[in-house]
């Protein structure tokens, strides 16, 4: 009798042919994966070995920070050079972020950052190439502890840190900005870049006792009325209601001081803008008077300030400024006697445009002006207790032109900078010396991680 092969029978034997195919292939598979898997295992190992660990599974780590590091040449009027090193405005560091979810509401953490100086370029002078003090002391190529503050945060709430941590009215100026200049050119650029740097006459001789730019700014953090600096404090973020937030510090002894910050778009424009207010009694922390060596312990130092960036974002437009005031006051008498002039200020304009015009990434072209009308500098004696009325005021300009290109891919800006300064000082013996004007070319990368 002949066969016939209907579609019943076919399904059948083809269902046959498919099971002994799927027995024979993991046999096979498990022939190949001996090498295979002995592999991915070195290569686990090789992962496991290099890879930072946690203490414990239950607090998240992040790490990060960056690299920032550039190339200054600069003129006195009767001196040049070129120096290598560490950019002042944003000191190359590393950053370790914990945090624990406790419920949906509330977590803790801790933040620890290191900063890292190569050359120190906060230190450079005409006599300084990697950064050491005048009296020889050198902080090139050291670490320092930035923050080391653990925190509680609630979504509802806030959140409260203590430890060493910005204070309310840290980078009160500065972190306004929000474009690419942020990272080399903020409201304490300026003098960042100039303050360690000695003045000279137009004659070429010395100021006094060898002064430096900064001996003749006031701001007790880098030069800058108006902004604050890290302190050990308690701090307190509140949560953000319609674009308004508020911090508020207090520590050392005795410092407080308290911010409103305000973030928002308005169609076509971005604004960020802040506002804040601090005092001080610690002559330690706060060398208001321009001496932190001997401090005045019956110190009492005011600062506040303002500043506001907006941003038309279909075509990269923006204006930064900012205004800052520093109070210097004592309620030693014979202190106070010397601060002949209390106040000192400092008022900033910068305009740009930043737009991504290259597929790399945003590119900015921007230009500053800065005035600092700058108060007393007093100098107290260490042995005795007596002031001195090193200089009784000062006025400094600064101008600024530069542009930066952000390179997406690998998380660089590249920038280009030329700043000027000059201004006239008065002494406390009432001399008014022809300084000589200072000019600056700075370019660099900041490579984040």
């Amino acid at each position: 009798m002949k066969p016939v092969w209907g579609s019943k029978n076919a399904w059948r034997y083809g269902a046959a042919a498919l099971l002994i195919g799927g027995w024979a292939m993991p046999a096979a598979a498990a022939d190949l994966g001996g090498d295979c898997c002995a592999d991915l295992e070195e290569r686990v190992a090789e992962l496991e070995a290099t890879t930072a660990r946690k203490g414990n599974r239950k607090v998240s780590l992040t790490v990060s920070g960056w690299v920032n590091e550039s190339v200054m040449w600069w003129d006195d009027g009767h001196e040049s050079n070129t120096y290598v090193g560490t950019n002042p405005v944003e000191q190359s560091r590393f950053r370790f972020v914990g945090e624990a979810k406790i419920d949906k509401d509330w977590s803790a953490g801790y933040t620890l950052e290191i900063g890292v100086w190569g050359a120190n370029a906060a230190r450079w002078n005409q006599d300084s190439p990697d950064g050491s003090l005048n009296n020889g002391n050198t902080t090139a190529n050291t670490l320092v502890v930035r923050k080391s503050s653990w925190f509680v945060k609630s979504n509802t709430y806030g959140k409260v840190s203590v430890g060493q941590d910005a204070t309310a009215t840290y980078h009160l100026l500065d972190d306004a900005d929000t474009t690419l200049t942020r990272n080399f050119y903020d409201a304490e650029g300026a003098p960042d870049y100039i303050q360690n740097f000695f003045l000279r006459t137009t004659s070429g001789a010395a100021v006094g006792n060898n002064l430096t730019w900064g001996n003749i700014l006031r701001g007790f953090n880098n030069s800058t009325p108006g902004d604050d600096g890290r302190r050990n404090v308690v701090r307190y973020d509140s949560p953000t209601f319609a674009g308004f937030n508020v911090a508020t510090a207090w520590g050392e002894d005795d410092i407080w001081d308290i911010a409103l910050i305000y973030k928002n778009t308005f169609g076509d424009f971005s604004f960020n803008g802040r506002a804040g207010y601090g005092q001080s009694t610690d002559g330690a922390s706060t060398p208001c008077h321009g001496s932190g060596s001997s401090p005045d312990n019956a110190l009492n130092c005011e600062w506040w300030g303002v500043s506001a960036q907006i941003q038309h974002v279909p075509t990269g437009l923006y204006a930064y400024g900012g205004y800052g005031n520093q109070h210097d006051g004592s309620n030693n008498a014979a202190v106070a006697a010397k601060i002949l002039d209390k106040d000192s200020e400092t008022w900033f304009i910068q305009g740009g445009i930043e737009k991504k015009w290259l597929p790399l990434g945003k590119t900015n072209f921007f230009g500053e002006y800065r005035r600092d009308d700058a108060g007393s500098f007093v100098s107290i004696n260490s042995s005795t207790g007596a002031a001195t009325t090193v200089t009784q005021g000062a006025n400094v300009k600064f101008w600024a032109v530069g542009a930066a290109q952000n390179i997406e891919a690998a998380e660089t800006t590249l920038y280009l900078l030329y700043q000027h300064a000059d201004g006239d000082v008065v002494l406390g013996s009432g001399a008014t010396p022809d300084l000589s004007s200072f000019s600056q070319v700075v370019g660099g990368a900041k490579i984040n991680f």
